[in-house]
């Protein structure tokens, strides 16, 4: 008989830390989405007369995975966080945990939510309910918010690393936020070129926008405080060119000159039961070319629209238009998408796309690589890509 009490006394000693832990996790919730499409892209011929190619593959369009959980801490109080990883269905990428918004904080009713870790900044999230083709091939990101060959140093439009975000209560349908970010971490030296490493490269950034009634309107307002070295400023042929281009970086970094780029951006948004309709400005500005000159700036528009043919298909139309880059000619381009959704259930919806990028002579943007991998690549200035997309997409 005591045998039996100690050999019961072990098992039960064996499955009470997992059960224990179970219970730690009881707050945690999965959740995400699965979007995969078969892409056939154009790459476009260039201005030069190279050809591009035409190619299928199947697509991956910003599918993701998260965990998430909420803590009672009290005083109306809950401690949050969040995991969110970016998918690879049918790509032989490998998935990263964090990829996406990822962070720790502190939320209330009353009080809104402060937090840290990777996030949206302020100023993207203002506008990204407006794209209706939102994470995909034909996403606005291709064009709007400071791509590659925009913004000297990073994204307006990005999700960053060393975040730190405040979120305020809605009140009376108005949101503000506001968020810190910490750059040298995140930023490509290699595509700036030109960046003093050794100093703080920082970025600001605001928003605010009011949701009620069907109507939705926002403003937003970034900047990144950069130093870049002083002969990539100064005009050419200066002391301060001279000693830039001398040579070691510790001459680099102790010439820096303190330089910014800003933007800022207007959005719109009204929707019924039988439609929704929006739209997005945005202007940008610099001081970071030779002599301070506005290398980036530039402006944008994007207009879109979605109709509810019935409860379980609509159509959808976007429009987006960048001008010249720096007052370079050639350098504007547009992008016209077109779609379908049809929803087969509450989470599941099947769907078809057409969208294109028309690049001026000078100009060389892709395809939203958050759709297809690689269909960003074109084969030159001027080559106007565009793609057919079949897909289905859940949520979970």
């Amino acid at each position: 008989m005591k045998r039996n009490k100690i050999l019961a006394a072990a098992i039960v000693a064996a499955f009470s830390t997992p059960l224990l832990a179970i219970a730690d996790t009881a707050n945690v919730n999965v959740y995400g989405k699965l979007d995969v499409s078969y892409d056939l892209v154009n790459t476009g011929t260039a201005t030069n007369g190279t050809a591009g190619a035409k190619v299928g593959r199947v697509s991956s369009n910003t599918s993701r995975i998260g965990l998430k959980g909420a803590e009672d801490i009290g005083d109306g109080l809950s401690a949050i966080w969040q995991v969110e990883s970016t998918l690879y269905p049918g790509d032989a990428t490998v998935a990263t945990l964090g990829t996406r918004n990822t962070f720790l904080g502190i939320t209330g009713d009353s009080v809104g939510t402060l937090l840290a870790g990777r996030y949206d900044t302020p100023y993207r999230i203002s506008t990204r309910r407006l794209d209706v083709f939102t994470d995909g091939v034909a996403d606005n990101r291709s064009i709007f918010g400071g791509v590659a060959g925009t913004s000297a140093a990073a994204s307006f439009d990005g999700r960053q690393n060393q975040v730190v975000a405040y979120i305020s209560p809605k009140i009376g349908g108005f949101t503000g936020a506001v968020g810190y970010v910490n750059l040298n971490p995140s930023l490509n030296v290699g595509t700036v070129g030109s960046l003093a490493t050794t100093s703080k490269q920082t970025a600001l950034s605001l928003a605010g926008w009011y949701d009620a009634n069907g109507f939705y309107g926002s403003l937003a307002y970034e900047v990144h405080n950069l130093a870049l070295n002083a002969g990539v400023v100064a005009a050419p042929g200066t002391a301060a060119a001279a000693t830039a281009a001398a040579g070691t970086a510790a001459a680099g970094s102790a010439t820096a000159v303190a330089v910014s780029e800003n933007a800022t951006r207007l959005g719109f948004g009204y929707t019924q039961d039988l439609f929704s309709v929006n739209a997005a400005v945005e202007k940008t500005s610099d001081n970071v070319g030779v002599a301070h000159a506005n290398k980036y700036g530039h402006s944008a528009i994007y207009v879109s629209g979605k109709f509810n043919v019935s409860d379980s298909n609509a159509i959808k139309v976007a429009v987006t238009k960048q001008n010249n880059v720096g007052g370079v000619a050639n350098t504007g381009v547009k992008q016209y998408s077109l779609g379908f959704d049809h929803n087969l259930s509450k989470r599941t919806t099947v769907y078809a796309l057409y969208s294109k990028i028309s690049n001026g002579s000078a100009a060389n943007y892709g395809l939203s690589s958050n759709g297809t991998a690689g269909a960003s690549s074109i084969v030159g200035a001027g080559a106007s890509p565009s793609v057919i997309a079949v897909g289905v997409a859940h949520t979970f």
